[in-house]
């Protein structure tokens, strides 16, 4: 095969990145060669051609997308998970001689996306590192290149990662050899998340900061070069990791190595806007963990893994996209600290008793433009002038958030209002320099408002004269040929012209010089107009090239600022979030919570936000619940299928998780004792991945609960042991009721058909038995929702067999193995006794002849289980005659 200059590139451009799509700039087009070009052309659905096709060589596979359509495109396989590598013209094709200069300038990954077109605009997208030392503690760091933000933390176990990892929900991971075998073991993955290991020599800080001490990006000839960090301002960056109190500092430092170094290799630099690295623990939030979230549906349904239906969907007001994002951020981060979420609340408080003044903030902020993104464009080179209007106007909304602000009472919104940078001086040099609808390309002029810069104001001077020039130039002609219809024109292939009819070409003068036959007229030029087309041509060249050089001046000088318009968009945020939760209030009669250091959680008329939102055909019941760390710290909840039972618990630990967010709860009233952690096992699953049954990922989660609950936390649960057999599960549900009462004590709500735990209470003193009320109304049961002192006398379930449609046949022989059951009619192997009931069919383990010892039917009496047992005890290899007899006559006497 012949290898071309051209080819020798993309080859080289290919080695460098050997694990990603190369999408090669010739020209309009981006192509991809070999077996990047079947790949996509299967991906994408494009047409596979070759290059050196019929010309005797070997031919190489080709696929091509144009250049400005290529976004979809690389969107489209960043979802599939594959890396892009973008290998772009360095230089201007009509000014170089010899083959064009590329290399590649950005690796797109899932993790590392910076084209805001193809992100969720409230939702992040970070890039994670995970680190497993020599010691067991886990290092985390993750951030998201679109905005900038960067946090770091450390945890003890496996599963305290995936935790970790469910709650900021990254697309990508990058890990150690040690992390990759934690997890391997942990048998733990995530859908959608994709998992890349790398050496341990990846994750080391001096590689690093050597990497970007040599000027790993690019040439400054680039086109749309970024800004990125040095080694002093990479230094910055971990200023805040000394200081905090990790177990071991060094772990976390890789992991926030790992993610900078990542950076490095997709963007040829740290992107400057990159923030400070927040280091936090796990514990100074409230801690939900996966099965959690996905049980409680906190972002997204269980069913489908939709927005629509979560608690998200149903409590986000917000009108800006920062706002969304920050909304989910303290959805998945509530706080335990009182004084900070009193402080959340205060706020929220002011604006739902000020109206006119949440009116005003919603108002203002709806126009603003999702300024964190925009600084991320800006740092990464790829904003444009209709970017720079953008922060113009968002800018230009904080003077009047402030002045609404002004009067406020509340420690926060005061805080935030004089935080608030309006940024005047950038704002008027914006003003002044990009014209009010600038083009999209900042390539080909049209940027700048006359006035801003001197030598583009002589530029744009001699454009229009040349226009003014023309026009006369035009009508001088015709009155010197006496031609009328005679015209002076231009296009991009012959330049500048004058047109003659065919009728007119006797009276063109000879001065006039051919410049293209076409049918019906002559096209000529003269010197004088050669050289006015020079001057215009010239001007406009010039003036394509002096705007793009101010523009690139100008982009610096807003990048400049980019740290406090970061801390400028957090408080936007902010204030966004705080008046959604005021707006949300409002809308749907939220009362403000009273949260404390008691261990009281008292609802008063508490309701499910999601599910009194989504239901039409019936009104939504409203229930109060007690607990607290004594006399009701145990709630077993009976009740019939369909009744609620399951939704009054998942609405108590809503309410609370909400409360601790700093939002108003759907409720009357409410008392929170701020809880440390939120557990719930609910309903039924498998993960046959794992090769785990629905038991066995019962069992797996229920332990988890007893090993890391506290007394300070809220466990819910539904019907605990129902894997299993009767017998079984009732044992385990028992125990584990006895072990959160007496060793966790944590605040439980027990849901359950097993109405043998309601014995409970007459044992345990913080037991209380509760029930969802029902009404019997013929052969129908009324479903009251209303959540009642006392325990269910029933469990309803052929009732609610009937209502989900089973066969009446099925139904009828139900309710006649219910009444045999009821009244006794089965001995004690659970099969029918002959002449009360169906009679039972012979078969090979049973025979209905076969005389049983104990043959009374019905439930077995003390004394029978007494004597079952001593026949068990007995060895009978080593019982005598004398002691066989004597035994007899024991049992024979307990039976009389």
């Amino acid at each position: 095969m012949k290898v071309t200059p051209m080819l020798r590139q993309y080859l080289d451009a290919k080695q460098a990145y050997p694990d990603a799509i190369l999408f090669f700039r010739m020209g309009d087009f981006y192509e991809m060669f070999f077996e990047d070009a079947v790949v996509v052309s299967k991906e994408l659905g494009l047409t596979l051609t070759a290059r050196n096709k019929n010309n005797g060589e070997d031919e190489i596979p080709m696929a091509g997308v144009p250049h400005h359509a290529s976004r979809g495109y690389v969107s489209r396989l960043i979802e599939k998970g594959f890396t892009v590598a973008i290998c772009e013209q360095l230089e201007d094709p009509a000014l170089t001689k010899g083959i064009v200069k590329r290399d590649v300038v950005r690796v797109v990954t899932p993790g590392v996306v910076l084209d805001t077109d193809t992100l969720d605009a409230k939702a992040p997208n970070f890039v994670a590192a995970v680190v497993h030392g020599a010691q067991e503690q886990f290092g985390i760091g993750y951030a998201d290149v679109s905005t900038g933000e960067f946090h770091v933390t450390e945890v003890a176990t496996a599963l305290d990662v995936i935790s970790e990892l469910r709650r900021f929900e990254p697309r990508e991971v990058l890990v150690n050899e040690r992390a990759a075998a934690a997890l391997d073991r942990a048998q733990v993955r995530l859908d959608g998340v994709f998992f890349r290991t790398r050496n341990d020599a990846y994750f080391d800080r001096k590689a690093l900061s050597g990497e970007v001490a040599r000027g790993v990006r690019l040439a400054a000839d680039i086109v749309n070069d970024g800004y990125f960090l040095d080694e002093v301002a990479l230094t910055g960056v971990f200023a805040e990791l000394g200081a905090f109190e990790f177990g071991n500092v060094g772990v976390v430092t890789e992991a926030a190595t790992g993610v900078l170094r990542y950076f490095v290799e997709t963007q040829r630099g740290i992107p400057a806007h990159l923030q400070v690295a927040r280091p936090y623990h796990a514990t100074s939030f409230l801690i939900v963990d996966e099965a959690t979230k996905a049980n409680l549906e906190l972002t997204q349904t269980l069913m489908g893994g939709r927005r629509a239906g979560s608690l998200l969907s149903v409590i986000d007001k917000t009108v800006t996209a920062m706002g969304g994002r920050m909304l989910r951020q303290w959805l998945n981060y509530p706080l335990v600290d009182v004084a900070a979420i009193d402080r959340r609340l205060s706020a929220v408080g002011e604006l739902v008793g000020r109206p006119a003044l949440r009116e005003d903030v919603r108002g203002t902020l709806d126009g603003v433009y999702d300024l964190e993104r925009l600084c991320g464009r800006i740092a990464s080179g790829t904003a444009n002038a209709r970017d720079l209007r953008g922060l113009l106007k968002t800018l230009g909304a904080v003077d009047p958030l402030r002045t609404a602000l002004e009067e406020c009472e509340t420690a926060r919104l005061q805080e935030i209002a004089q935080r608030l940078d309006p940024f005047t001086d950038l704002r008027e040099l914006i003003e002044r320099a990009i014209v009010d609808e600038p083009p999209t390309s900042v390539t080909d002029g049209g940027l700048f408002r006359r006035g801003y810069d001197d030598e583009l104001d002589e530029i744009l001077e001699l454009a229009e004269n040349g226009k003014d020039w023309l026009l006369g130039y035009e009508r001088d002609e015709r009155r010197r040929t006496d031609i009328s219809s005679l015209k002076v024109r231009h296009n991009k292939v012959f330049g500048y012209y004058i047109e003659v009819t065919r009728a007119n070409l006797e009276a063109v003068p000879d001065d006039y010089v051919r410049k293209q036959t076409l049918a019906n007229a002559e096209r000529y030029f003269t010197p004088e107009l050669k050289e006015m087309e020079d001057k215009i041509l010239g001007a406009s060249d010039r003036r394509v090239v002096l705007e793009h050089r101010m523009f690139e001046e100008l982009r610096q000088l807003v990048g400049a600022q980019i740290t406090g318009l970061l801390a400028t968009a957090r408080l936007l945020a902010e204030l966004d979030v705080v008046a959604a939760f005021a707006e949300l209030a409002v809308r749907h009669e939220y009362t403000c919570p009273v949260v404390d250091d008691s261990d009281v959680l008292q609802i008063e008329e508490g309701r499910h936000p999601v599910v009194e939102r989504t239901i039409t055909d019936e009104r939504f019941v409203p229930n109060d619940v007690m607990l607290d760390g004594t006399e009701h710290r145990l709630q077993i909840i009976t009740g019939p299928n369909m009744a609620g039972k399951s939704t009054v618990i998942r609405q108590v630990a809503l309410i609370c998780l909400m409360a601790q967010m700093g939002c108003f709860v759907p409720a009357r009233s409410a008392r929170i004792g701020v809880l440390d952690k939120i557990f719930s096992r609910v309903g039924a699953s498998d993960n046959l991945a794992r090769g785990q049954s629905t038991f066995m990922v019962e069992m797996t989660e229920t332990a988890h609960i007893l090993s890391n609950a506290t007394s300070r936390s809220l466990v819910i649960l539904d019907e605990i042991g129902r894997g299993t057999s009767t017998f079984d599960g009732l044992s385990i549900a028992w125990a584990v009721a006895e072990f959160l009462h007496d060793e966790v004590r944590a605040k439980t709500m027990f849901a359950t058909h097993y109405h043998e735990l309601t014995e409970l209470d007459r044992t345990l003193e913080g037991v209380e038995n509760l029930s969802i009320a029902v009404k019997e109304w013929n052969d129908d049961i009324i479903f009251l929702r209303k959540l009642v002192h006392g325990e269910a006398n029933r469990s309803y379930g052929v009732q609610v067999a009937r209502l989900a449609g089973l066969p009446e046949t099925v139904l009828a022989r139900a309710r006649e193995v219910l009444g045999n059951l009821e009244a006794g009619k089965f001995d004690e192997r659970g099969l029918p006794v002959p002449g009360r009931g169906r009679e039972p069919q012979a078969t090979k383990t049973y025979n209905p002849d076969q005389l049983s010892l104990f043959a009374g039917g019905g439930r077995l009496s003390d004394a029978e289980v007494r004597a079952i047992e001593a026949l068990r005890a007995v060895d009978a290899n080593a019982l005598t005659p004398l002691d066989a007899l004597n035994l007899l006559a024991k049992i024979s006497a307990e039976l009389a």
